[in-house]
């Protein structure tokens, strides 16, 4: 079972209520990511995996100098 209804076609991009494409068959995920929760229990483990405490993760954040551009 999908955590929301609408699913988006991993193939073509296609947006539908169904687990498979019905423009060319292929499988189709949720669209919209997971809510978050701030009394997240695994957050800790998450920002160790993706290593946010590393001078290069910082460095490839977003800017609002680089939306002005």
């Amino acid at each position: 079972m999908a955590r929301t209804r609408l699913q988006k076609c991993t193939a073509c991009g296609a947006f539908g209520l169904s687990e498979t494409c019905r423009h060319c068959g292929a499988s189709a995920q949720a669209a919209v990511p997971m809510k978050f929760s701030p009394e997240d229990a695994r957050a800790d483990l998450r920002r160790k995996l993706n290593n946010v405490e590393s001078k290069e993760w910082v460095e490839q954040l977003p800017s609002p100098e680089d939306e002005q551009e």
